[in-house]
């Protein structure tokens, strides 16, 4: 392990910034030159040097923003004007968008510092971004182990200190469990929070854009410069944003904190479980109080979530047809023989047994027996979550049931691949918004504690992970080096 330096973070860049010891092209410099050395990750998909270089010249000839002349990579399901925007997936291999998803829109408007866009799961269909058309990215803690998906490639960058901040998604846990497998902070904003406009789309109910960055304070500063209203996506809040930096010094203090016993039941390593407690003992130390309870349907959020989530893919993925856009496959001589080889050439294994599974539940004789009672489970969890907030602040566990396992150690049980999520997909079910905050090391591998909040909760959130990490410096290492 070795130290997290100021220049690693949001907050260390922009005190840098302003005291005059740093600038934009330096910074970019930087991260451009760890992205080679990192290379060997595949963290990256496209690198975008030129660009970078023109946006940090203007930021040091006097372009403002929130975010002004700090590097950030966004997860390349986020369209950017100009540069290819893949999916990880040979079906848009070559695909450069015409216009700006909101995310990178407002983004570059904060000033912040395109490098490239990152690796992920294809279609963001997956836990360990071992489904990538170019290939797996690995974990900068263990190159032998996967980094969590499918905003995998994000979190690796974090983790590897290429750049302070990445885009993600989060449809199912992408955006908090590759957090917790790399010891970086990984945010879930509410459903809504974040508009969507442009996020190329898996399950459109469930998938809200987040933020992986090293600490609760560089989130609260990258959401300010994201959340918003947006008219051009119907299922973004108008709510005024909260001021999310200035909330951070309210702390831990009085929060009434629920341990959900779910999340540490069968099927989670003990040791990571006694991490995530030691976690909440910071916590409890500094003025949290922790209150056990139960959420009973719990158990039901990964079959339910693994109905629903297909469903919607099915659906989403129709638009990748050959004709319009994305890979056409050659040769074809009628409609229907175009229709099924492009999308045999051009959808991975993943994504084609998501697809069955949602084009199935999703048919005449099994809509009512499979999808319309997995929409009543998805209200009974959010019952339970509403039950809670009613005597509770937050909720917490671990965010994850392990720690990073090797490669191709579940590629082929994709049960066993889908339970990694045990403790994040009834979040995105109901809508809330998580954080995942890097807890104590086990086994020389980061484990991630989760925090849930009620709807619009973020800024308690990003208080009680900023508590938790003044007093610990688990968030405070990278990997590599003698410290």
């Amino acid at each position: 392990m070795k130290p997290l330096e100021p220049l690693d973070t949001v907050a260390g860049i922009l005190a840098a910034r302003a005291a005059g010891r740093t600038g934009a092209t330096a910074l970019a410099e930087r991260a451009l030159a760890r992205a080679t050395g990192q290379a060997g990750l595949n963290a990256l998909i496209t690198t975008c040097a030129e660009r970078a270089r023109a946006a940090a010249a203007a930021a040091d000839a006097g372009a403002t923003g929130r975010l002004a002349g700090i590097p950030f990579a966004h997860k390349d399901l986020f369209c950017t004007e100009g540069i290819r925007t893949t999916c990880a997936s040979k079906i848009l291999g070559d695909f450069v968008p015409p216009f700006d998803a909101t995310v990178a829109e407002r983004l570059d408007r904060s000033g912040a510092v395109l490098i490239g866009k990152a690796n992920m799961d294809e279609f963001a269909m997956g836990s360990s971004n071992e489904n990538s058309a170019f290939g797996p990215v690995r974990n900068p803690w263990d190159p032998a182990r996967v980094p969590g998906g499918s905003s995998g490639g994000s979190a690796a960058l974090v983790a590897a200190g290429v750049v302070p901040f990445a885009t993600g998604s989060d449809t199912g846990g992408s955006v908090r469990q590759p957090a917790a497998l790399c010891g970086v902070t990984g945010l879930k904003p509410t459903y809504g929070r974040v508009s969507r406009f442009g996020m190329i789309a898996y399950a459109s109910s469930l998938d809200q854009a987040g933020v992986l960055a090293h600490t609760a304070e560089d989130c609260a500063h990258v959401l300010a410069a994201m959340a918003g209203a947006d008219p051009r996506d119907a299922t973004c809040n108008a709510r005024t944003v909260d001021d999310y930096v200035g909330g951070l010094g309210a702390g831990a203090s009085g929060l009434r904190i629920g341990v959900v016993a779910e999340f540490f039941g069968a099927g989670i390593d003990p040791a990571v479980a006694a991490a995530a407690r030691t976690a909440l003992a910071a916590l409890e130390s500094a003025g949290a109080v922790l209150v056990d309870l139960s959420l009973p349907t719990l158990p039901l959020s990964i079959p339910a979530y693994y109905v629903l989530a297909p469903a919607e893919a099915s659906s989403n993925l129709a638009r990748y047809d050959g004709v319009r856009y994305g890979h056409r496959a050659a040769g074809a001589t009628e409609l229907a023989e175009l229709y099924a080889r492009s999308r045999a050439e051009g959808f991975g294994i993943e994504v084609k047994r998501r697809i069955l599974a949602g084009t199935y539940v999703l048919s005449a004789g099994y809509y009512d027996a499979y999808y319309r009672r997995a929409q009543r489970v998805r209200r009974l969890i959010a019952d339970d979550f509403a039950r809670a907030f009613a005597t509770v602040d937050l909720l917490a566990g671990p965010t994850t049931p392990g720690t990073a396992f090797r490669l191709g150690e579940k590629t082929d049980d994709p049960l066993a691949m889908y339970a990694a999520d045990v403790n994040t997909v009834a979040v995105n079910l109901a809508g809330l918004p998580a954080v995942s905050l890097p807890g104590p090391h086990v086994g020389g591998l980061p484990t991630g504690l989760q925090l849930i909040g009620p709807a619009f909760g973020e800024a308690r959130l990003l208080a009680a992970g900023h508590a938790l990490q003044q007093r610990t410096d688990w968030h405070r290492v990278l990997p590599g080096g003698d410290a």
